[in-house]
């Protein structure tokens, strides 16, 4: 068996693997993830380029979860001629066609600003992959050729799997993305033990979250000093898990008094709608977020609160006056609603922007995270005034610690790791601290590398 990288090696973003074997003569391949570059803009020039593989000679994919970094080339591989079934759980399939069409729109947009022909797929072909597309639920193991494969809980989003893949000689398992515990909606991530080898995201390889209690002390003071000032608290929101979490949070401080009554406004169609996908799956929450739920209260709802789903609510969010709160999209600012409020909010010292997740490289996000005293907005250049706050406790990934912890489950058994899904840093970093403390021969492939296994 030979394993290829061809996205998201030495980079967050892109997640592309290519697993091919030999099978009573025939050589057989199989991908898990197809999903887009993202940086300073959500349609990235090379998600245009061409797979470095025949899309048509892939005879299945399998999906960890529904973000656009891990789905967002799926119908794009349907259009070059995969012909293969696509393979998840049930939750990441309603996730994942959101996203996609949801995308879709945005790179429409994005094409006539850059003046390119046309985004890199169509709505025939979002169409296509999902017809194409089985679920399977966690720990349901079943076949594809001579493979055998079990999701396993992830805990990162909802429906978010470990994909294990077992051969007659070895088990292989690809993280995908993993939970940040303790999750206050989602079970915690499965323990994993036994692998051979194992390919592990990096997002944070190389550093380490607050307590998660510390955070939302945080969060609550942010609020109170923002509300306090007379200000807007700007929120660019990850519309799958940071911004349910987020609600879930708001909620419980403001039915438990902890923050000042204002009103909130959820003013994104994404999460609104992936909010809605998010009540139909309640199985999958943990048994804390359960027994709220049977007590009576709704997780993602409260006094104050408003989702303004069309373009007219959104605009008169800003007749609303001050002090107030906007979860918007997108989460790393490249794009969605969030970006009006930052041109119409950053200029003024009373405002605050709470960042709350990994803001890619490149990223208008990233870029104020990191101190730019102005920034282009649809051409105009506007100074970043506003206080700029970043809440790491409600990362939707591990830190380094965790992702240590989730690998010494195997270290007994461990031929190989492949470290990914990871700035070079913090990949680096990651590969060297399996090296060194578990003596682990690890790696951090670049695009394009293989191995055999």
């Amino acid at each position: 068996m030979k394993i290829s990288f061809f996205g998201g090696a030495q980079s967050v973003t892109g997640a592309n693997y290519l697993l091919e074997y030999e099978s009573n003569g025939k050589q057989i391949k199989i991908l898990v993830d197809c999903g887009l570059f993202q940086g300073s803009k959500i349609s990235e020039d090379k998600n245009d380029d061409f797979f470095q593989y025949d899309a048509s000679s892939i005879s299945a994919l399998f999906v960890t979860h529904g973000h656009l970094d891990h789905i967002g080339r799926i119908p794009k591989l349907v259009r070059d001629g995969f012909n293969g079934k696509i393979f998840s759980t049930p939750p990441t399939r309603d996730l994942a066609q959101l996203m996609l069409v949801d995308s879709l729109g945005v790179m429409k947009k994005e094409a006539l600003r850059n003046k390119k022909d046309k985004p890199i797929y169509s709505e025939q072909d979002v169409e296509d992959a999902i017809n194409r597309w089985q679920t399977v639920d966690y720990n349901q193991e079943f076949a594809e050729g001579d493979l055998k494969i079990t999701f396993r809980e992830a805990g990162h989003i909802l429906g978010s799997a470990i994909i294990e893949i077992k051969n007659k000689d070895s088990k292989i398992v690809f993280s995908g993305d993993l939970g940040n515990p303790p999750n206050p909606l989602l079970r915690d991530a499965d323990k994993i033990t036994g692998a051979d080898y194992f390919i592990v995201e990096s997002t944070y390889g190389d550093r380490e979250h607050g307590e998660m209690a510390k955070s939302k002390l945080r969060l609550e003071r942010i609020i109170e000093d923002t509300v306090n000032a007379g200000g807007v608290l700007m929120i660019p929101a990850f519309s799958i898990e940071r911004t349910q979490k987020l609600l879930f949070e708001i909620n419980d401080l403001a039915e438990h008094g902890r923050i000042p009554k204002v009103p909130v406004f959820l003013d994104s169609p994404l999460a609104i709608h992936a909010t809605e996908i998010y009540t139909q799956y309640k199985r999958y929450y943990n048994e804390i977020a359960k027994d709220i739920i049977r007590s009576g209260d709704d997780l993602f709802n409260f006094p104050g609160m408003k989702s303004t789903l069309s373009t007219e609510e959104s605009k008169s969010i800003n007749r609303v006056p001050n002090p107030k709160i906007i979860t918007a999209g997108s989460g790393m600012c490249n794009g969605g609603r969030i970006i009006h409020h930052l041109r119409h909010y950053l200029p003024d010292p009373k405002n605050t922007l709470l960042l709350m997740g990994y803001q890619s490289a490149g990223s208008l996000g990233r870029r104020i995270q990191e101190g730019a005293k102005t920034v282009n907005i649809f051409g105009d250049i506007v100074s970043v005034k506003a206080r700029v706050e970043t809440l790491h406790g409600y990362s939707a990934h591990p830190d380094m610690n965790e992702l240590y912890e989730f690998i010494e489950n195997s270290a007994d058994t461990l031929k190989k790791v492949f470290v990914v899904q990871g700035e070079p840093k913090s990949s680096m970093f990651f590969t060297q601290r399996l090296r060194d403390y578990l003596g682990i021969d690890a790696a951090a492939p670049k695009t394009g590398d293989s191995f055999e296994l």
